[in-house]
């Protein structure tokens, strides 16, 4: 005959079993959706993207951005990559008029929201504003902001900045 103890044990055994079972089967599936990413950190890219999102009115998928040093400055397009698409290209249009508008006083706000006070070259920027010229053009499939200055130390700066664009932009940008 069982004693009065010997339920309880089993009881609590069988709880335990389970219990651990549970544990097993949550770690189990947690390394299973690491490894299949669905429960991996956003990447930089994906970080940006989101972040851009919120500031940039046009959609990253249909157009492509691109950053092109130059001697005296660089030049930085964003197109449709539809010509057709002229939803896109008025968002494009009224998005970098109000960027050169603000870089022009030197607000570089919306590039530090996007991807970080600690971008490469936005500090400088800010602070070299005045020694900077920023020209706005309307392209038929979107437009561009051109940036020159005379000052070399400014000129890097630019380039630094663009590498950074380019990096955090992904597949949405291109050096030309």
């Amino acid at each position: 005959m069982p004693s009065q103890n010997s339920c309880p044990r089993k009881a609590q055994q069988s709880l335990t079993l389970v219990a651990c079972s549970v544990v097993l089967v949550a770690l189990a599936m947690s390394g299973l959706l690491d490894s299949t990413g669905v429960c991996a950190p956003p990447t930089r890219q994906e970080e940006v993207a989101t972040r851009g999102a919120q500031i940039m009115p046009f959609d990253l998928e249909q157009t492509v951005h691109v950053f092109q040093p130059l001697e005296d400055g660089g030049l930085q397009t964003v197109t449709a990559k539809d010509p057709s698409n002229s939803a896109q290209i008025a968002l494009i249009q009224a998005h970098l008029k109000e960027e050169a508008a603000k870089f022009r006083q030197g607000d570089f706000s919306d590039p530090a929201t996007i991807h970080g006070e600690d971008m490469p070259g936005l500090a400088a920027l800010k602070a070299g504003a005045r020694h900077l010229d920023v020209q706005y053009t309307i392209l038929p499939n979107g437009a561009q902001i051109r940036y020159t200055t005379t000052g070399p130390a400014l000129i890097m700066t630019l380039h630094q900045w663009f590498t950074a664009q380019l990096s955090d932009h992904g597949h949405h940008a291109v050096r030309h």
